[in-house]
This record gives structure tokens, C-alpha cells and sequence, in this order.
């Protein structure tokens, strides 16, 4: 076969009304294409559902080329919708793969659908359900291309055409598979010596067809083929014909609906000179017989109207030829003359089911019948599957090639009908066996004629009643969620209440939360956060205040939280008292206190993503730690809300002493132009701080990544000073850098003092000491570092010693002792150690060996040399260094 039989070559478009047609019109043949096609495993209803939604999909949503070929199909638009039917039913028969994207036809269907009904098609045969099994074990090309050969009568190369259209990868192989269906099967009769012409006549085998198509070519008795000896009849011997079985013959070349059991007139081929001989019935030649034999009774004689299913001895019979007996009175089987139409008629549904013989059955020598597919009478005068007359007799024979002398009926071998000698060796009368292309057109694959039974009753009971108290529960929870104050309808980022009680939903009421009026600050007895009035141009959104408060209250998990240690995130154990609510930086932002904690919410201005929720405790503040609120934090920038009693403030860098500070803008809310922040900064290159005055001098703050910034000071522990004077911003320029060390600890307030100052060895000049000291909000958890600073001013201070939970350098113990290893300029190396002025001596031990009286020691050492440090206070108390 050429590249081209499988080409596409359009001869024209096909019309969405012309598919339509198509469709409409021979609708149950297609939906029984796509039924046989469709994978038996899926379950008969599934397959019928299946097959009519496949078939409804099918047709096209504007015009589409038309068939490859002319003889492909008298109709272009049912060549393609048939098309589209097969590819979607090969599609639907592939497995759901992992990984590839699943189909549409690999779904069940939604339409048609039905419930509590199972649809699948009549119950038939032995036959049928023979077949239906070879069938599940094809592929799904293998059952499109047996469907298309036995249904669809065409021929190989339509048939490969036809699958490649619809995708089949290797069209031969599903051919040669669809080949291997119509295997052979052969079954065994005893004659008894009777089967033959008459007592003593040897028995013969007679092949059959399972499925009934078959192929003999050159069979006993035909033209050009061998005679069996030991027969008998009209000029000839005894016996039936026993032909070679080859591969099953091809659907479009028998007869099909309004077609002839063979071709006629071709040499060599069926009902030509040494042809094969093609057709349905199977069966043995009955000696003497000259009826239509049908099915185990006895023919009533030459002449006479046989049983159904017999032909009298004598009587011309139409048998699949379409054609009326030429010169006597046909039997079509029905125990009565049949006239031409009747005859006719009984042949074309013959045709349909079982092809064109009569039926299968045993021929009798020397008789006149209609010759069956397998057997011919030797001697007979019929012209077998030709559909013209035989010579000198003018009966028509079901199939075969020409029989000189008599006619053959094709039915079972009847006792003593006609043949010498009595019953024929007693076999028993069989039934006759359809081909697959007649059992295809059968009851059992006919997805519209459909019987219903219902379903699992119990079993759906159980799920009806589960469906019913999912969807109640389902409303239930809905109701439950949609109420007031509660879900995420009316609370954004909010999750589910999981406490109802009077004292949180009033905590949870936007309209009971605390407002502090503008003038009461000015005449309270303190000034803390207590006495911050409610600002904000958003302080009267009661949504926004509800939602602040329901996530507060219970935060979702797409909610950024974060908490200073130490502080408890709980909900707020009564109303909070608001003190900002406004949009800054693209943000609504809203501000409470509730007494021990301040709790900052942050929304986008559009949705609720991103939601954040700060907490940070202030407890114990001061009308100082009370001075100002980190409000917002954008592009490395902070925002700052001030108290209301903050009159100037300015940004000064604490890495430059000698520059002064500039002036930060505020709105009329308080809160300040955005300052870049030192706590989200990667580097050290500068350090802002805030710098506020109020009625009583001026502070500086720090922000440390935490919603209070810690406020800066310098001097004893006793006595701590804001850090604003010039001896406070030089030495706070050497050692800002460290406070990153103590970023987002929950630092209230960070103190650094010169404890001692030292001589250097070599006359390196006068080096100092410095202790720092970070308090928290929640009085402990402290950081102490203790820190070196040589005499260069551009120097950092160098970190000698750092704890953690030490009193030392505080204003519980003021005492302190560190000590390091420092290279002198020319080079020598020496243990540097000092204590506070309450040390009265200090020794150094183990790699370095040395001591000195007073609060400082110098002591020459070796490279990489380690000391353990100790010292005496002026009571005799020894102390450790700072670790």
C-alpha cells in the first residue's frame, strides 16, 4: 500500500447542518460505533452513557474538510462525524495518567446522565457474548477497525485511512488484530455410515467458523477442485465438500444489507470457476436429501412445503440471493410456498443476521437445494453465491461455486429425509452459528434499545442521607460564620471565634473601645500613654476598628505577627483604648493600649493580604518612654507617632557628633515625616535618631526594630542623663554600632558610661573604657557590653566583654571588670585590663602572669596569649570580669 491511500486529500467542506443530518439520521449506528469502540471495562451503563454523549459531542462548530476520498462514504458529513465519534472513543479508552493533562472524553459524562437508573442494552446469545469477550481483549484501534470492516462494510484501505484520521499511530497493527478475531473452529461429526449417500459412507469432518465468516477455496465437489470418492447423487460421487479454513473474510466483501452473498463474475473469485466459496451457514450434506433442511425435523418430500426451515425435494428456494427461483416454487424456510417478495425479504434478513446463507445445515447428495456456505452438493445444479440462476434447474444457491446436476440447501441434517438407508448415523442437529459482522447488528450491542434497572438501593440510601446532613451542616456553619462580629466576612484576616462570653465580645465591640479627648492631657497628674488622645482621620471607621480588633483578638494564619520578648499576645482583656487610626504609606493603620501592651494593626489600603499585627509592651512607661510609637515602616523607612506633648523634633546622626541635627516635619495628627531607619539598614554607614523636645529638655531615641523606640542615654547607673550633650555624642559615635547587638530584644533604654580611663604602655596616650547597658520592658533579659577605645577618635570601640542577665553596670551593681589584648605601635603586645573605681587591685593568671594595685593593669604578653582575669574590691570582695 502507498503513502497516499493514508494522505489526506479534502474534496470539499462539510456544513455544520450536513453533519447534523448525518447525525440525526443514523444516530443509532453511530452510538453503536462508539458502544463496540469503547473499552468493555468501563461497565455497560457507563459505555452507554458514554457512547451517547460521544456521539452528541460529535458534531462541529463551523465548517470542516470533507472525507479524503469519494468512495469513503456516500455522505461527507457522516464520514466525519463518524470520524469524530471514533477519535473520541479511542480517547476515552486511554488510561488518566500522572503527569499528562486529561481529556475531556476521559471523564464520565455529564450529559446524558441518569439517576437512580442503570441503562445497558438487551441480553443476548452464547454468540454474542463469545464475541463481546474476543473483543474486550483488543485495543481500542483493534475494535475500530473490526467495527469498521464488519459494521461499517469497508474495505483494508478505508479501514487504515479511517484509523489514521482518528489518530491510530500504527492503522496495520489494529488491522491485523481486528485479522485475528474470526479465528477458526472445527467440530467433529460421526456419520455412523450414513452421513454420505447411505450406509457405509465414510463420516467427514466439517470445518466451522467462529464469528461464521470463512474461506475455502477449491473445495471438494467445486470447479477445479478434487471430488471426495464414495459419494452419490446426480452424476456424481458421494460425500460433502471439505475445504482448507483460511483467515476470516473481510466484512466488505460479503453480503451485507441490500448486497449479494458474493461477488458475481469474477474469475477466481466468489461464485467463479475455482473461486472460494464465502457465506454463514455451516453444515453437512444430508444424502438423498431434497429439502432446505432445517433444524432437527424431516423434510415432508420432493415437492411439498417443508417444516420451517426445509425445502421440499425438488423445489427451487431463494437463499440470500435476493432473486426468486427461476422454473419451480420456492420454500424460504417457512413450511409454505413463498413468492418472490417473500423470498426476497427472508434473503435480505438472512443477509443482515447471519449472512447470506439460508442457515447452516448438511447438504444431500443429489438433491435439490439451496447450497449452504461450506457444502455444495456434488452434482448440484446451482450456481452457489452467484445470485444467477443454475443451469438447467433455475435455483439460485446460497454460496459457492457452480454445481453441475442439483441443488444443495445449506440447513441440519435431518433422519431420513430422503436419504437412503434411514437417519444419518444419529448425530444430532446443531444450531446455526452467526458471523461477527451479523452478531454485531445483534440486540446485545444496541445502545439505544435499553433496559433499566435501578441501583444499589441500600447503598444509595446511605449516601442520600449522608449528602443531607453534609449540606445541613454546611448551611449551619455558614449561618454560624455570617453572624455579627464574627467570620471573615465582616473581619478580614480574622479566624474563627472560638470564645463567646460578655467580656470578650465587649473587648471585640469597636463601639466600646476607650477615646481619650484632646484636653486631658494637659490637666492629668501623669502623662503616659493612658492620656494619648484618639487621632487619625480613620478613628470613626467602626469596620476598620472591628476588623483591627478581630484580628487581635484571634489572628489568621496568613497574619504577620510579631511580639518584643517577653510580651504576652493575647487578646485585650476588655475595650483597648485607641490612639491612632489613619492611613499612612498606603496603609490603614490603627494603634491601641490596653494598659500593658501597645498593639499596632496594619492593613492594605485595597484587600486584606498582608495583614500585620504588632505587639510591644509598655508597661511602667513614663511621660519619656511615652514620647513616641513607631506608626509605620515602608521602604526602609519609619514613621513616628508623637504624644501630644512633644514639641520639636529633629533627626540628628549619631555617627556624626559635630552635625547638628534637622528638623523633622510632622502633620497635624503627630505623626512625622518618613526617617531612615538604622534597624533595617545592612550596614553601619550612619545612625538616625529621633530627637524630640518636650517642656522639660531634650530626649533621643533610637529605633531598634520594635514598635517603642529605646531611648538613649549616658552617665552613672545612679544617675543616667539623655545623651545630648557633646561628651555623650562623641562617645556614643565610637560605639553605635554596637547597638545592633541588642536590635528587637525589647530594649527600653540603652546607658553607656566611662568607667575608667587608662595610661597605654609606650606612650600611646590615654585610653578608655566604656560600659553599656541595654534594660528591657520587662526588667530582665539585660545586655551588658564593655567596650575599648584607643585614642584615635575615628576608631571604633572595641568589644572587650558581653553578658547577658548580669546585674554588673547597673544601678543594683555599678561594678564592673573586662579586660584585652592590645598590640602596641611598635609592635609589642600587652593585656589591657580596668575595673570600676571600686576595684582595689587586678591579676592576671595562666598564660600571662601579672598584678597590679588600683582599678587598671597593663601586663606584656605574647602572641595569641590567654589570661583568666580577676579582682578585688576595697571590702576584699574578688570579682570576675565581665563574661
Amino acid at each position: 500500500m502507498s503513502t497516499q491511500d493514508l494522505d489526506p486529500s479534502p474534496t470539499g467542506p462539510v456544513d455544520v447542518e450536513q453533519a447534523e443530518a448525518a447525525l440525526v439520521e443514523r444516530y443509532p449506528r453511530l452510538v453503536r460505533i462508539a458502544y463496540l469502540v469503547l473499552p468493555p471495562t468501563l461497565g455497560r451503563n457507563r459505555r452507554v452513557l458514554t457512547a451517547h454523549a460521544l456521539v452528541q459531542r460529535s458534531l462541529p462548530r463551523r465548517r470542516v474538510p470533507g472525507p479524503r476520498r469519494a468512495e469513503d462514504a456516500v455522505d461527507p458529513g457522516y464520514a466525519y462525524v463518524r470520524g469524530e465519534v471514533l477519535r473520541q472513543a479511542l480517547v476515552a479508552g486511554l488510561p488518566l495518567r500522572r503527569l499528562a493533562l486529561p481529556r475531556r472524553a476521559q471523564f464520565p459524562p455529564l450529559l446524558p446522565h441518569v439517576w437512580g437508573l442503570r441503562l445497558f442494552p438487551r441480553v443476548g446469545g452464547a454468540d454474542e457474548l463469545a464475541l463481546d469477550q474476543r473483543l474486550s481483549r483488543l485495543s481500542g484501534p483493534g475494535r475500530a477497525a473490526y467495527v469498521l470492516r464488519g459494521l461499517e462494510r469497508q474495505g483494508d484501505p478505508e479501514v487504515l485511512r479511517a484509523l489514521a484520521s482518528a489518530g491510530v499511530e500504527d492503522p496495520a497493527a489494529a488491522l491485523a488484530e481486528a485479522d485475528a478475531v474470526d479465528t477458526v473452529d472445527t467440530w467433529d461429526v460421526s456419520g455412523g455410515g450414513a452421513d454420505a449417500g447411505g450406509p457405509g459412507a465414510p463420516a467427514v469432518d466439517r470445518p466451522s467458523v467462529v464469528g461464521g465468516q470463512g474461506r475455502r477455496g477449491g473445495g471438494p465437489g467445486a470447479a477445479g477442485g478434487p471430488d471426495v470418492p464414495g459419494t452419490s447423487g446426480a452424476g456424481g460421487p458421494a460425500g460433502a465438500g471439505l475445504g482448507r479454513t483460511e483467515r476470516s473474510e473481510r466484512v466488505g466483501e460479503q453480503g451485507g444489507p441490500g448486497r449479494t452473498g458474493g461477488r458475481v463474475g469474477r474469475p477466481g473469485g466468489p461464485g467463479g470457476p475455482g473461486g472460494p466459496e464465502r457465506g454463514l451457514g455451516l453444515g453437512r450434506s444430508v444424502p438423498g436429501a431434497g429439502s432446505t433442511a432445517g433444524p432437527g425435523r424431516p423434510a415432508s418430500g420432493a415437492g411439498s412445503a417443508a417444516e420451517p426451515g426445509y425445502a421440499a425435494p425438488g423445489a427451487g428456494a431463494e437463499t440470500g440471493s435476493g432473486r426468486p427461483a427461476v422454473g419451480s416454487e420456492a420454500t424460504a424456510g417457512t413450511g409454505r410456498p413463498a413468492s418472490s417478495a417473500e423470498a426476497a425479504a427472508e434473503s435480505r434478513r438472512q443477509a443482515s443476521g447471519a449472512g447470506p446463507a439460508a442457515g447452516a445445515g448438511r447438504q444431500v447428495p443429489g438433491a435439490e437445494t439451496t447450497a449452504g456456505p461450506w457444502h455444495r452438493a456434488p452434482g448440484a445444479g446451482a450456481t452457489a453465491g452467484s445470485g444467477r440462476p443454475a443451469p438447467g434447474t433455475g435455483i439460485t444457491a446460497g454460496s459457492g461455486g457452480p454445481a453441475p446436476g442439483a441443488e444443495a440447501a445449506a440447513g441440519l441434517r435431518q433422519p431420513g429425509a430422503g436419504a437412503p438407508g434411514g437417519p444419518l448415523g444419529g448425530t444430532s442437529p446443531r444450531r446455526p452459528r452467526l458471523s461477527g459482522a451479523a452478531l454485531l447488528e445483534s440486540d446485545e450491542f444496541d445502545p439505544c434499545a435499553l433496559q433499566a434497572r435501578p441501583t444499589d438501593l441500600l447503598r444509595r440510601r446511605q449516601h442520600v442521607r449522608a449528602g443531607v446532613t453534609a449540606v445541613v451542616a454546611l448551611v449551619v456553619c455558614g449561618a454560624l460564620l455570617g453572624l455579627p462580629g464574627d467570620g471573615w466576612g465582616r473581619d478580614g484576616a480574622a479566624a474563627p471565634s472560638y470564645a463567646r462570653n460578655p467580656a470578650a465580645e465587649a473587648a471585640l465591640d469597636p463601639a466600646a473601645v476607650k477615646r481619650v479627648g484632646p484636653a486631658v492631657w494637659p490637666g492629668a497628674t501623669r502623662r503616659d500613654f493612658s492620656v494619648w488622645p484618639a487621632r487619625g482621620d480613620l478613628a470613626g471607621d467602626r469596620a476598620l476598628l472591628r476588623r483591627a480588633l478581630a484580628v487581635w483578638a484571634r489572628p489568621g494564619g496568613a497574619v504577620q505577627s510579631s511580639a518584643t520578648p517577653g510580651t504576652p499576645v493575647g487578646p485585650p482583656m476588655g475595650p483597648p483604648q485607641l490612639l491612632f487610626a489613619g492611613r499612612v504609606d498606603a496603609v490603614r493603620v490603627v494603634l491601641f493600649h490596653d494598659g500593658l501592651r501597645a498593639v499596632r494593626y496594619a492593613e492594605p489600603v485595597e484587600g486584606t493580604a498582608g495583614v500585620a499585627l504588632d505587639f510591644a509592651r509598655t508597661d511602667g512607661a513614663d511621660a519619656v518612654g511615652s514620647t513616641a510609637l513607631v506608626v509605620s515602616r515602608a521602604a526602609g523607612n519609619v514613621r513616628y507617632l508623637t504624644a501630644p506633648w512633644v514639641r520639636e523634633t529633629a533627626v540628628r546622626n549619631l555617627l556624626l557628633p559635630a552635625k547638628e541635627p534637622y528638623a523633622l516635619a510632622r502633620d497635624a495628627h503627630g505623626v512625622t515625616d518618613p526617617v531612615p531607619s538604622p534597624a533595617q539598614a545592612k550596614g553601619c554607614t550612619r545612625w538616625n535618631t529621633l530627637q524630640t523636645r518636650d517642656g522639660s529638655g531634650l530626649r533621643l531615641f533610637t529605633d531598634l526594630g520594635e514598635l517603642a523606640p529605646a531611648r538613649l542615654l549616658w552617665g552613672r547607673p545612679a544617675a543616667p542623663a539623655d545623651a545630648t550633650g557633646p561628651e555623650a555624642r562623641e562617645a556614643w559615635a565610637r560605639t553605635a554600632c554596637q547597638l545592633t547587638t541588642v536590635r528587637a530584644h525589647g530594649v527600653r533604654s540603652v546607658n553607656a558610661w566611662r568607667f575608667a580611663r587608662q595610661r597605654l604602655p609606650e606612650g600611646a596616650g590615654l585610653g578608655a573604657w566604656l560600659c553599656t547597658r541595654a534594660e528591657t520592658w520587662r526588667g530582665t533579659g539585660d545586655r551588658v557590653l564593655a567596650q575599648f577605645l584607643v585614642p584615635s577618635p575615628e576608631v571604633p570601640a572595641a568589644l572587650a566583654a558581653r553578658s547577658e542577665g548580669s546585674p554588673a553596670c547597673g544601678v543594683r551593681d555599678p561594678r564592673v571588670l573586662a579586660g584585652v589584648l592590645w598590640q602596641a605601635p611598635g609592635g609589642n603586645r600587652y593585656v589591657l585590663a580596668a575595673g570600676s573605681p571600686d576595684f582595689a587591685s587586678l591579676e592576671v593568671s595562666g598564660g600571662v602572669e601579672g598584678r597590679t594595685d588600683g582599678p587598671v593593669l597593663a601586663v606584656r604578653a605574647g602572641a595569641g596569649a590567654e589570661a583568666d582575669l580577676d579582682g578585688t574590691l576595697r571590702d576584699g570582695t574578688r570579682r570576675a570580669a565581665l563574661r
